[in-house]
């Protein structure tokens, strides 16, 4: 499983993301830059900083 802080892109957000795939996150995450952040242009530079930024969760069990 991988998740996102969007925090670690913009500072003060606390919403994060999980999901199975790479891809879901960039697309969960675009999402939430455009609807939350007022983000209209998504240039590729940012979707490789959600990438940098995107964990393999480690089981706690």
């Amino acid at each position: 499983m991988k998740t996102f802080h969007c925090g670690s892109l913009v500072p003060g957000c606390e919403w994060h993301t999980r999901a199975e795939s790479e891809a879901e996150i960039v697309s969960r995450a675009i999402d939430h830059l455009r609807q939350t952040h007022g983000e209209t242009t998504i240039r590729p530079s940012i979707v490789e900083q959600i990438k940098e930024r995107t964990l393999e969760e480690t089981d706690a069990a």
